[in-house]
């Protein structure tokens, strides 16, 4: 069913009551993390910070419920999502805030990476392909992420909106779902974990234990490619802006994109298709070249991203 702009404010006959399912998707996760924080709590930097943030969280959820109800209206619905997807850029750095506090196991995975592919792709990508259209095509892919996600969602609202909550339900639980994992699992990937090493020793294939050391440590190698190319500096800019040794295994880039990419070929639109297909390949490729993830990471985030699809649209219709 599509959506015509002038129905977008048009109050609705039968609104829905309390907060919807991808709110209690977060809502959910904030209660899981308190649990944790609670283990954790000597062993936190500021958990101060952090039960504050969650606090500001639920009011801005609560607020955002409270104007529906005065008003009740698809444009309403949209933003509620829009706040959701903005509070991601929260809730991700946040996940370091956990998981420095448990031993790194980077040295596990860059060995399995060595033992797979006897080499480190992620160091050698970029010197095989050194060229100045290919970096910028690898960063314009990393940067798509969340740009990805919009169109899509914009898709499902406009052109199938008895889906749209169902879309954002999948979209923001796959994120929870990856959040979960990345505490539990504290790997930071190669451009955290090969500079405190030295790319020497990686190349030697000498990976050691390094504890701790991202509890109080958090610098990351530039990423390769071409310095001076508009994509590479906005690339940097976000890194700036959010990045934290957290969140390389499996790739929730990858794994994200492919819900994306499942969710764009159940409309069966080419256009769509089409479009975060070509996206979902230079994805794929990019979290590699730029030093984010092991080929094990992405390779995990295509399988995972997968099944996490396909598990939370059954739960979704299996509750609604």
């Amino acid at each position: 069913m599509a959506v015509k702009i002038s129905e977008l404010l048009i109050r609705e006959k039968k609104p829905a009551h309390g907060l919807l399912a991808f709110e209690w998707v977060a809502i959910g996760y904030l209660l899981i993390t308190l649990v944790m924080m609670a283990i954790m709590w000597d062993k936190l930097v500021s958990p101060a910070e952090m039960l504050k943030g969650r606090a500001q969280f639920l009011l801005v959820t609560l607020a955002c419920w409270a104007v529906y109800y005065l008003w009740p209206c698809r444009l309403m619905i949209f933003v509620r999502v829009l706040v959701q997807m903005a509070f991601l850029g929260w809730w991700y750095p946040d996940t370091y805030e956990l998981n420095r506090a448990l031993p790194n196991l980077d040295h596990v995975f860059a060995g399995w990476e060595q033992s797979l592919f006897g080499c480190q792709p992620s160091l050698l990508f970029s010197q095989k392909v050194p060229y100045g259209w290919f970096s910028e095509l690898m960063c314009l892919g990393y940067v798509s992420y969340f740009p990805l996600m919009l169109i899509t969602y914009l898709y499902y609202f406009f052109k199938r909106y008895q889906e749209f909550q169902m879309t954002a339900f999948v979209m923001l639980g796959s994120f929870f779902v990856y959040y979960i994992v990345f505490i539990l699992l504290p790997v930071t990937g190669p451009q955290f974990y090969y500079l405190a090493v030295g790319t020497d020793q990686i190349a030697q294939g000498i990976f050691p234990n390094l504890g701790d050391w991202f509890l109080t440590h958090s610098e990351r190698m530039a990423a390769p490619g071409w310095k001076d190319g508009f994509f590479y500096h906005l690339l940097d800019l976000t890194h700036d802006a959010g990045e934290r040794p957290t969140a390389a295994f499996p790739s929730s880039h990858v794994g994200v994109t492919t819900v994306v990419m499942l969710l764009a070929l159940r409309t069966h639109s080419k256009r769509l298709v089409l479009t975060i297909l070509l996206f979902y390949v230079l994805m794929c490729l990019s979290t590699v070249y730029i030093y984010a993830h092991y080929v094990v990471d992405a390779l995990a985030g295509f399988v995972t991203g997968a099944a996490v699809y396909f598990l939370l649209i059954r739960l979704y219709f299996h509750k609604n």
